[in-house]
C-alpha cells in the first residue's frame, strides 16, 4: 500500500499517522519528491482500511500495491534513485561507463588498462578477481591478490572499482570494494542477496540467464528488504534459442524496468553478444533506449586474454565508442523522446 501525502502535510499529523501504522506492525518508508511525499507501506496491510486514511487531511490518495517487490517499486519512490560512487554517480542523467578486463592477471596489466580507461571517459573499473567459470578447469582468477592488485589500480587512476563476488564468506574481503558485482548465476542466491541487504555498499545485480523482470526485481527486494537501498540492476544478456551470439541481449528490459522501478540500469554488451564487434553497435542502441550506464569489458591483449578474449574491445576502440556514447547521450538529453 502507498500513501500519497499532500504538499507541505502538518508534522504532527504525520507523525501520529506513521507512530499508528508502525503500531500495526507495518514498516513506512518515507520517500520525500519533488512535488509529493510517500510512505511505502511495507507489511501485512489487509487489515488495514485505506478508507480511514484517506479521510485524513493530510492525505491525498491512498493505493494499493499487488506487485510482491514493494522497496524496488516506483509507486513508493517516484523519484529516479542516485547512487553516490567515489567522485562519479549512477542514475539521475549521467552516463556512466564502467569498463575494464574480464579478469585481473597482472598488476601491470590492470594498472595500465585502467590508466589508458580513464583517459578515455570511463569513471569506473571493473575487474574479476573471483570468476565463476563453467568448467572447473578454466581459469578461476586471483581471488584475494586480484582484489589487491584492483585497488592498486584505483590509488594509481582514482577510479572506483567494481567486482564480483562468489559467496558469503568473501564478503570481508570486500570491505574496500566500492561496488559489489552479483553475478547472473548468483542472482537468485537468496543468504548471499541478505548478507549484502545488511552492509552499506552499492550492489549491482546482473540478470539471471532465464531470470524474468519480476525475479530480477525480487533479487533487489532482498537486499533493499534488509536495508541497502544502493542497488544497480544490470542486463547482460539472457538465454533463447539463438545460439550465433553468447545471450539475447534484451534492450526491451531498459524501458520496462524504467516503468517498473525507481534503481539504476545498467547494460552489459559484452557478455550478452560474446562477439567484440558486436559491442560498439549495441552500446549506442542501449544509451537511446535509456539506460544509465554501460559495463563494458577492455583489455589490451584480447588474443591472450586468460578469460573472455573474444568479446573484449581494445582500449583504442573503448576510447571511441565511448566519444561517440557521450555525444549521443548528450543529443538525447537536449532532445528527450517523448
Amino acid at each position: 500500500m502507498i500513501v500519497i501525502l499532500k504538499q507541505n502535510p502538518n508534522a504532527v499529523q504525520l507523525d501520529s499517522l506513521i507512530a499508528w501504522l508502525e503500531e500495526k506492525h507495518i514498516s513506512v518508508q518515507k520517500s520525500v519528491g519533488t512535488s509529493h511525499t510517500i510512505l511505502g507501506l511495507v507489511g501485512d496491510t489487509a487489515a488495514i482500511d485505506a478508507d480511514l486514511i484517506a479521510a485524513l487531511d493530510i492525505v491525498e490518495d491512498v493505493k494499493r500495491v499487488q506487485e510482491p517487490y514493494k522497496h524496488a517499486n516506483r509507486k513508493f519512490h517516484p523519484d529516479p534513485t542516485v547512487i553516490s560512487v567515489g567522485d562519479t554517480q549512477i542514475g539521475g542523467g549521467t552516463l556512466t561507463l564502467m569498463a575494464g578486463p574480464c579478469s585481473v592477471e597482472s598488476e601491470e596489466q590492470i594498472v595500465t588498462i585502467a590508466k589508458q580507461l580513464k583517459e578515455s571517459g570511463a569513471t569506473i573499473l571493473r575487474g574479476g578477481a573471483f570468476k565463476p567459470r563453467t568448467s572447473p578447469y578454466s581459469f578461476q582468477g586471483l581471488g584475494a591478490e586480484g582484489l589487491e592488485l584492483l585497488k592498486i589500480a584505483r590509488a594509481e587512476t582514482g577510479l572506483p572499482i567494481v567486482t564480483e563476488i562468489m559467496n558469503i564468506d568473501q564478503l570481508p574481503l570486500f570491505a574496500d570494494v566500492d561496488i559489489i558485482q552479483v553475478g547472473a548465476r548468483n542472482m537468485q542466491n537468496f543468504d548471499l542477496l541478505k548478507a549484502l541487504g545488511k552492509q552499506d555498499k552499492p550492489v549491482m545485480i546482473k540478470r539471471g540467464m532465464c531470470a524474468t523482470y519480476e525475479e530480477w526485481l525480487m533479487s533487489a527486494e532482498y537486499v533493499m528488504a534488509g536495508g541497502n537501498h544502493q542497488v544497480i540492476l544490470c542486463e547482460r544478456g539472457i538465454r533463447t534459442y539463438e545460439t550465433y551470439t553468447r545471450n539475447t541481449l534484451d534492450l526491451a528490459a531498459i524501458p520496462v524496468m524504467r516503468r517498473l522501478t525507481h534503481l539504476p540500469i545498467v547494460i552489459d554488451p559484452s557478455h550478452a553478444t560474446g562477439k567484440a564487434w558486436l559491442v560498439p553497435q549495441l552500446a549506442p542502441a542501449a544509451v537511446a533506449a535509456g539506460a544509465d550506464g554501460l559495463i563494458l569489458e577492455v583489455h589490451n591483449d584480447p588474443e591472450h586474454a586468460v578469460c573472455d578474449g573474444p568479446q573484449s574491445i581494445r582500449p583504442e576502440v573503448f576510447a571511441t565508442l565511448s566519444e561517440k556514447l557521450h555525444s549521443l547521450h548528450g543529443f538525447l538529453a537536449a532532445h528527450p523522446m517523448q
